[in-house]
């Protein structure tokens, strides 16, 4: 009964195991919020700043616990032995020269706890600004990694797209074949027809060939960026969506973006702690107030055992600190200068960013427009031009010819469309708000 059981058994996990395995190979079939969404899951580099974050987090734990009383526990046993002359500095005239060896046995707890101390509270700040800092730079990770994954997965839009044109034209380049073969056997056409027509169809399916690596070459790079298994085929789920121009929702204003972009928040919040630096550095020239003491129950023997205590209240002034103090002012000083200067470039380059950005985004836009009727007209041309190759009139050079600009004309429309998206994305960027778009 057990053995059949077994058997059952080791059917049932063969039969799963190929399922499994056909789950894990099969294509990933990803749309851009989907990509967006999966790299902001599992990106490296998203991963570390998120990382740095818990990092930051403890390190305002500990400037904080500086603040806290300190208690410590002690338990312990010892022997002591001592020279009586150099304890006390004069031998005594009847006693040993040494007291011992004697066992002394303690336990109690010890404390220290600052009262007044500046210093210690604006460490404690400073800690805490820095951890606004690190959560800043992890949105600047979250808005680069999106704009490589937008930008990447527009990439594969568009060898996609040309893929779809290849293929389009080598079907249309296969009729004309077939047309200019039939002419040429009916005694309507000539050869010279047929291999021109076959000329342009060899020319056609190599554009395929290197369209099709381009895409494969792209969706290689986009799976690298979202760190899934190489070996996974990643399938775009909404191609359709790469020929449509939608409006622009995007705030553009200079205000919004110097609010929004990141990379600006975390550099106003590095001057606030140059600043506290600087404060920080001022403040060491201030008496330091402390306790501290201990308590613990001390003897000879267990037996024996009294306790004893000591407690101790210290002010500690600097008087001369070798010119520490005010090199610490200084540097701070220095750094509030860089980082002013840094601001200052960087807003310049934000305003400059945002308006570029607009300004090809409209450009963009109406070379979508122009490309689409360049290509309306080209269809229109190879119709008219097949139509009078079957009827005689001319040769099939006016054919070719106007595959040749209908080729163009795809080629135009896919990087018009390519550049307003990526115009889009840009913007977004520009204006701090690529999460906010792509990934909701």
């Amino acid at each position: 009964m057990l053995k059949t059981r077994m058997n059952r058994f080791a059917l049932i996990v063969l039969a799963l195991v190929p399922a499994a395995l056909a789950q894990d190979s099969a294509p990933l079939k990803l749309s851009l919020q989907d990509a967006v969404a999966l790299a902001l899951r599992q990106n490296p580099q998203v991963i570390l700043a998120n990382l740095d974050i818990s990092q930051s987090r403890q390190d305002t734990r500990i400037a904080r616990s500086a603040l806290l009383p300190q208690v410590n526990g002690t338990l312990g046993e010892g022997v002591h032995r001592f020279n009586i002359e150099t304890a006390f500095g004069s031998r005594f005239p009847g006693l040993a020269e040494h007291a011992g060896p004697f066992w002394v046995f303690q336990g109690g707890v010890g404390f220290t706890a600052p009262i007044f101390d500046l210093t210690l509270w604006n460490r404690y700040r400073s800690s805490q600004m820095s951890q606004d800092s690190r959560r800043s730079q992890e949105l600047t990770v979250r808005e680069e990694s999106v704009l490589l994954v937008v930008s990447q997965y527009l990439g594969s839009q568009r060898a996609a797209a040309e893929v779809d044109a290849a293929q389009s034209r080598v079907d249309l380049a296969q009729a004309l074949y077939d047309q200019a073969a039939d002419l040429q056997k009916n005694g309507a056409g000539t050869g010279i027809d047929t291999l021109r027509a076959n000329v342009q169809l060899q020319n056609e399916k190599q554009r395929v060939i290197v369209a099709r690596t381009a895409l494969e070459t792209s969706l290689y790079g986009l799976a690298r960026l979202l760190n899934v298994d190489p070996q996974r085929k990643i399938d775009l789920a909404d191609q359709v969506h790469f020929f449509d121009t939608p409006e622009v929702s995007i705030d553009q204003t200079l205000e919004r973006a110097y609010a929004a972009r990141p990379e600006l928040r975390q550099l106003l919040n590095e001057e606030q702690r140059a600043a506290l630096d600087a404060k920080t550095a001022s403040q060491e020239r201030l008496p330091k107030l402390s306790l501290s003491g201990f308590w613990l129950e001390q003897g000879l023997t267990p037996a024996s055992i009294i306790p004893v205590y000591q407690y101790q209240f210290d002010v500690n002034v600097p008087l001369f600190t070798g010119g520490r103090i005010q090199a610490a002012r200084d540097k701070a000083d220095l750094a509030i200068r860089q980082l002013k200067q840094q601001e200052q470039e960087l807003r310049n380059r934000i305003a400059l960013e945002v308006k570029t950005a607009a300004a090809q985004l409209e450009s963009a836009r109406s070379q979508v427009d122009v490309a689409s009727l360049g290509v309306s007209l080209a269809k229109q041309e190879v119709e008219q031009a097949r139509d009078r190759f079957q009827a005689g009139v001319a040769n099939n050079i006016e054919v070719v010819t106007a595959q040749d600009e209908l080729a163009r004309a795809n080629d135009n429309q896919i990087a018009a469309l390519y550049r307003y998206n990526q115009s889009r994305a840009d913007l977004a960027h520009a204006a701090g708000q690529m999460e906010a778009l792509y990934a909701r």
